[in-house]
């Protein structure tokens, strides 16, 4: 079966999904990804989709996330490419220790947690997300306080196996997000 469109995708998370947070989260990934899949010439519609999806179970099913995922991936034939990404995201977790063969995965891996960091940020300084400072945002990154239940080492693992500093990462997906909502 083909990829569904980003239409059907987007149907596809919200019968999954019910909380709006994580909604949003889902759709901030994918912009970061898409913008990604642009820099590397890459497939932009499995890069967004993969984005959109990486965290479909994660509501329902928590402590076995992304494992349900995966199974529908495979039973909808979905590419391989986005069931790796999808898997390599939850390296260290889960009993996950799969880690990105990819630069789809690795950006994966490297953008999940940091867009909670964007996130936390723009919610105490209402700026858009492409108005931020990257010195602000990495200023961020490195305090533990500061949106606490975001994995930094899961950023720095995907920087490293994505081949790019988390200096650049973090101007990329200010410029990859500038007109997100």
């Amino acid at each position: 079966m083909p990829l569904p469109t980003k239409d059907a995708a987007r149907l596809l998370l919200e019968s999954h999904v019910s909380d709006a947070y994580q909604r949003y989260h889902a759709s901030m990934v994918a912009t970061a990804l898409e913008g990604y899949a642009a820099l590397f010439q890459e497939d932009a519609h499995l890069w967004y989709l993969t984005g959109l999806l990486h965290d479909l179970d994660f509501e329902k099913h928590p402590l076995t996330h992304p494992r349900e995922s995966l199974g529908w991936f495979r039973e909808w034939g979905y590419p391989e490419e986005l069931i790796h990404a999808v898997e390599a995201h939850a390296y260290g977790y889960n009993g996950f220790t799969t880690l990105p063969r990819t630069k789809l995965a690795a950006a994966l891996l490297a953008t999940d947690e940091l867009c909670g960091i964007f996130y936390a940020y723009r919610k105490l300084n209402p700026v858009r997300y492409g108005a931020m400072k990257a010195s602000s945002i990495l200023k961020k990154v490195k305090e533990p306080a500061f949106a606490a239940k975001v994995d930094r080492t899961t950023i720095y693992t995907g920087c490293e196996q994505l081949g790019v500093t988390v200096d650049a990462h973090v101007a990329n997906l200010i410029k990859f997000l500038a007109n997100f909502d």
